[in-house]
């Protein structure tokens, strides 16, 4: 038998008709966007956290259209159901059109409108495109503009991203504080300027990444509480035009219970429709983290280089060979991919900046970039902190044997007798030791400045690397 399904179907819009494909959710408005924006070749559908923003928000929309009279019931209660089967996970794969887009973010807002229509229509028994008995504008996207509906939809993709790397960041920092009790008392040579300054133990210089880390953790939660004010409900420019009565009032409290993300309704719509502001404190933050997670990496990179010629203080677990000429290097692949995704997280920073600078008058047209940055930023910053939890931090382990001997040979030590037998003695212990070779307490005993057993009981961890007196 010939099978008759027509392939496809005639849409329209102002500009004129076009044949859409009959299986697909999306409509003439993505079709166009398709066409006019080939430039990253990555969808809004890579973007899960933002397809599940919008369909938060296009639900809760319907419900106060519904409940103020601009839709009916029949009409909503469908819309709710398309919007459930997108936060499930449903239908993800037709937001078709690019994340780099003109328009201010309109090609998205069109593509989720005309989605959650066609999916809206099946429940309701029609057939895709059937828009007489459900309408894409006029119905899912009563009482809405895209300079409303897109920004605040950034802004709870961002708020659901941000709980993943929190809690990534709250894992590794854990595995940090971990090493720090498991090396507490492995004494070492603390160095600035990559010279040798004065002891400290592993477990010290393993606490101090842990606790950058969680001070990180602290400055992300309070930019996130900014990007929680939104203006969804200022429609066109912030005055509300075409919205009904009430809506901005009564659909920011139903966004916050639909998506369990605490929104609230921005003080001054007008303001906050052009405002980026939050999206600059948010990145900057991000780039916070990202800086400090790469000095870390850099930290573990310097202390496990070797493992003859280098640091060699601390070995990271071997992920994989390091050379295809070299028979058995290993590099440290988990820490230079962090550096990686933080020299990337800077330069979104750039972007997410220029692009704040470079709105005009009452909307930001440049949002799409911004959000986009943010979303690789968070997303990538996330997993890279995931992989050196897992893959490098948690196998870590010390070069006891190598610590001691420096330890016992470092000239260093002398710091800690400058209160007392003064810097003068001091420095000429230092100065024997390095030119004889002998170790602190065999060159202070034959320069008759303090017998070694003197010395010995002084150069112990809890009197080298604790704020305490030597002698009481």
């Amino acid at each position: 038998m010939t099978d008759t399904t027509p392939a496809t179907r005639r849409e329209h819009d102002f500009l004129g008709d076009m044949d859409i494909p009959a299986s697909a959710y999306w409509g003439v408005h993505s079709a166009r966007a398709v066409d006019n924006f080939p430039i990253s070749g990555q969808t809004v559908a890579t973007m899960p956290e933002l397809v599940r923003a919008l369909a938060f928000v296009k639900k809760a929309a319907g419900q106060a259209n519904a409940r103020l009279g601009v839709i009916d019931q029949a009409r909503a209660d469908a819309i709710q159901r398309a919007c459930d089967d997108l936060i499930a996970g449903q239908l993800h794969d037709q937001f078709v059109v690019d994340v780099i887009q003109g328009g201010a973010g309109t090609s998205t807002n069109m593509n989720a409108n005309e989605v959650i229509a066609n999916r809206a229509l099946e429940h309701m028994g029609h057939g895709r495109g059937h828009y007489e008995a459900l309408h894409p504008n006029d119905h899912v996207n009563a009482s809405q503009s895209t300079n409303d509906v897109y920004p605040t939809a950034l802004r709870v993709a961002a708020w659901f991203g941000i709980q993943g790397l929190l809690a990534a960041m709250a894992d590794l920092r854990g595995a940090f504080e971990a090493k720090a009790l498991e090396f507490k008392s492995v004494l070492k040579i603390g160095r600035t300027q990559l010279q040798d300054a004065v002891p400290m133990t592993l477990g010290q210089e393993f606490l101090a990444f842990a606790i950058m880390i969680g001070e990180d953790e602290q400055r992300l939660r309070e930019a996130c509480a900014l990007i929680t004010e939104v203006n969804l409900g200022a429609t066109a420019i912030g005055t509300g035009i075409n919205a009904p009565d009430g809506y901005a009032e009564m659909v920011v409290p139903l966004l916050a219970q639909v998506s369990g993300v605490p929104v609230v309704r921005a003080e001054n719509l007008v303001e906050a429709t052009q405002d980026t502001g939050s999206f600059v404190q948010l990145s900057g933050v991000l780039k916070r983290v990202a800086c400090k997670l790469s000095k870390v990496c850099n930290d573990l990179r310097l202390l496990s280089s070797g493992p003859q010629a280098g640091f060699g203080d601390i070995k990271l677990p071997a992920r994989q060979a390091g050379s295809s000429i070299m028979p058995g290097k290993v590099n440290p692949v988990i820490p230079e991919v962090m550096n990686q995704v933080a020299f990337e997280v800077i330069g979104n920073d750039v972007t997410i900046t220029m692009a704040s600078e470079a709105g005009q008058l009452q909307l930001n047209a440049f949002e799409p970039i911004m959000g986009y940055a943010l979303y690789k930023s968070v997303r990538h910053l996330t997993q890279a902190c995931k992989t050196l939890q897992v893959n490098c931090v948690q196998g870590i382990q010390a070069n006891h044997e190598l610590l001691a001997r420096r330890v016992a040979e470092s000239v260093t030590l002398v710091t800690a007798l400058n209160p007392i037998i003064g810097y003068e003695k001091a420095a000429l212990i230092a100065k024997t030791a390095l030119s004889t070779g002998g170790t602190i307490a065999e060159v202070a005993e034959s320069l008759g400045i303090m017998s070694r057993a003197e010395m010995n009981a002084l150069l112990v961890p809890e009197k080298l690397t604790q704020p305490v007196r030597l002698i009481a």
